[in-house]
């Protein structure tokens, strides 16, 4: 079979390469699926460049998630249990990375039935973007209904689907953008306020539409000024989850902004959080991604897919500026 690896860390239009490689057997308590298609993630081209948190051992193939059909079980009850046979369609989680072939293997605790309204093109962004727009908001934060919460990196496919979470659920969104076409999408999408760095402030706009109290909920994702941005728009109470460095820059800090109004930073990481997570709570988070893609609320656009033979053409094209959707990796012919 055919999958994409590299043996080196660096860019990854050089260091990937299309590879044939024999084709894996599940074992005990496995599943394994004909991948259909994977989202290339920042946090897959992140580790192919050897800045992720938590790396592989080389060579390897990245992609942390995507879609497919279960085309053989492994011994043992639990690909029974939950209902996993061949021919179901399933949302792939690799915790370890993996999914850019055509065939994985994985527990079968990481592989979940998608909803049949579902699309390929979004059942294969599963789990990453609206697992961390749900935790993050409604299990770590727990933003009411009414309350502000403020975003930074809102025109990402995450920022994106954070608005029409809250539109959903009843909390209201302060995104923070850097150039002017991003507030305009935004807007379009129902964005409730839109704060574009390159003509306005932060802190003065949260000021006025809050009415001088601040937020009390906030996510930042770039780090740098508009961390610190985010960080003085905080009212008393206030938190602020990091869960990205986009800017490659620290948050340039002065510990007394934090002191006065009893204010916290705390970092957030997916797999970090899925962790402390019980089995419980784990499946009712897919279910309610399910219900949520189903009604439209969790789905990213889609600019375009691509075989593996283009994965050069792939990864370049996801780095382009102004991209207006998620670039897949396309292995099903």
């Amino acid at each position: 079979m055919k999958a994409i690896l590299f043996e080196r860390f660096g860019d990854p239009a050089e260091v990937l390469t299309l590879t044939d490689i024999p084709l894996p057997q599940p074992g005990p308590g496995q599943v394994r699926i004909r991948m259909i298609a994977a989202p290339i993630n920042p946090s897959d081209l992140l580790v192919v460049r050897g800045q992720y948190g938590r790396l592989p051992a080389l060579p390897a193939t990245p992609g942390f998630e995507g879609v497919g059909v279960i085309d053989a079980v492994g011994s043992g009850l639990l690909a029974k249990l939950r209902g996993l046979r061949p021919g179901r369609r399933v949302a792939v989680l690799h915790g370890a990375g993996g999914t850019w072939q055509e065939h994985v293997v994985i527990s079968a605790r990481q592989a979940v039935p998608v909803n049949q309204d579902v699309p390929d093109e979004q059942a294969a962004s599963f789990f990453v973007n609206p697992a961390t727009a749900l935790a993050m908001t409604t299990r770590v934060l727990k933003v009411p209904a009414g309350a502000w919460l403020l975003q930074t990196a809102a025109g990402s496919a995450l920022g994106k689907m954070i608005v029409k979470l809250g539109r959903h659920t009843g909390f209201r969104t302060i995104n923070v953008v850097r150039r002017p076409d991003q507030a305009a999408e935004l807007a379009q999408l129902g964005a409730d306020e839109v704060i574009c760095t390159a003509t306005q402030s932060i802190e003065e706009r949260v000021s006025k539409i809050t009415a001088g109290t601040g937020v009390r909920y906030a996510l930042d994702a770039v780090g740098g000024s508009m961390g610190l941005g985010a960080v003085r728009a905080l009212g008393h109470g206030g938190r602020l989850l990091v869960y990205g460095t986009l800017s490659g820059e620290p948050i340039p800090l002065d510990p007394r902004q934090l002191m006065v109004g009893q204010k916290r930073i705390e970092g957030f990481w997916l797999s970090e959080w899925v962790k402390q997570q019980g089995v419980l709570t784990m499946l009712k988070l897919f279910r309610a991604i399910n219900r949520l893609l189903s009604a439209g609320v969790l789905t990213a656009p889609v600019q375009a897919g691509f075989p593996l033979a283009q994965i050069h053409e792939a990864v370049r094209a996801v780095e382009t500026p102004g991209r207006q959707g998620k670039m897949l990796v396309r292995l099903k012919p």
